[in-house]
């Protein structure tokens, strides 16, 4: 527990930091903190925040910068939340048309990267099963096929089948008039399973067809599931903590390359009430001690689907992120349900 001018003298030393990324020493926080200490005394207090793991010395100043801890305990008892511009708000409801969900990830993306000037990501609504409405082969020439999957909410996935041998035409009609007059509206997984002994009965000429286009269809909406729209990702490296460490934009364009730290850490965050804030290494999820991460669930109609949110350096200003994050949660749960 810090008393009272020790959570000042943080708050103050972390606002300066983020305004001028740069060690702040006792002379500015006297100036800044609000409070009548002598430079003895807030270098005591500094010495006794360090201790605590809150801040931190760089070898090349004689001043101090916030820890991720330090950030997580400004971020939870000391931040002053800044109400959203109008401008900006007018921004995302002028943006978000509920016209088209897919689309409707992509601009909110964009936008929470292009009010913030981070890195805007969606994670795409969670789908439980892999399940489809209909397939259907097309013939592209001899030996190359086009698998078209159509989901169970619409949506259509197209994957290029290879064959080793030709298909007529009447060879794919019945493959794909078989798949979807037994199994559509099922998930994949099942389909595999309940479909080998099916195949033994068919036509040998269409059973190892058929079995590929299970596959791939699994495949595909297994990868729409886990799927997410990320935006601005060169904003990162204009960034001065990015731009002056090559190897932590390396491992944090990994992650995004990777997907799946990113993936757990929306995951998380999806069960959250609000605004969730995700502080370096400090949250255990985000493995870059330079990088945070505020997030927001959005809904359909009451129930949540997923979760957005802005990638930036751990010198953010968090005041002023937390509210788009959160209004453009709002209106894109809106938006979806509308349409």
């Amino acid at each position: 527990m810090l008393n009272d001018r020790a959570r000042a003298l943080l708050k103050a030393l972390v606002e300066r930091y983020i305004i001028e990324g740069q060690p702040v020493g006792s002379r500015t926080l006297s100036k800044h903190s609000g409070l009548e200490l002598s430079p003895a005394s807030i270098r005591n207090v500094m010495a006794d925040l360090e201790e605590l793991g809150l801040v931190a010395s760089p070898h090349t100043s004689a001043g101090r910068i916030p820890t991720p801890r330090g950030y997580r305990l400004f971020v939870d008892s000391l931040l002053t939340i800044q109400p959203i511009e109008q401008a900006a708000r007018h921004q995302i409801e002028g943006h978000l048309h509920p016209d088209d969900p897919q689309r409707l990830m992509a601009q909110a993306s964009q936008l929470l990267s292009e009010l913030t000037q981070f890195a805007g990501v969606v994670r795409m609504p969670v789908r439980p099963k892999a399940s489809f409405r209909h397939v259907e082969f097309l013939r592209l020439s001899e030996r190359r096929l086009l698998l078209i999957i159509v989901s169970q909410d619409g949506d259509v996935q197209n994957r290029i089948i290879l064959t080793e041998r030709p298909y007529t035409a009447s060879q794919l009609s019945e493959a794909s008039n078989f798949l979807n007059q037994h199994y559509a509206g099922q998930d994949f997984d099942l389909v595999s399973d309940r479909v080998r002994s099916e195949l033994q009965r068919l036509h040998q000429d269409i059973s190892s067809l058929m079995s590929t286009a299970i596959e791939l269809g699994r495949a595909a909406l297994s990868e729409q599931r886990d799927a997410y729209v990320l935006s601005g990702e060169g904003n990162l490296i204009t960034r001065q903590e990015g731009a002056g460490n090559m190897d932590t934009l390396r491992k944090l364009f990994g992650i995004f390359e990777e997907k799946t730290s990113l993936l757990q850490l929306l995951d998380a965050s999806q069960a959250a009430e609000g605004v969730s804030i995700f502080i370096g290494g400090d949250s255990g999820l985000m493995p870059v001690d330079e990088f945070s991460m505020v997030t927001a669930p959005y809904e359909v109609d009451g129930q949540v689907v997923g979760t957005l949110g802005v990638v930036g350096p751990t010198r953010m200003a968090y005041e002023r992120i937390i509210p788009i994050v959160d209004i453009t949660a709002k209106l894109l749960s809106s938006a979806l349900s509308q349409g």
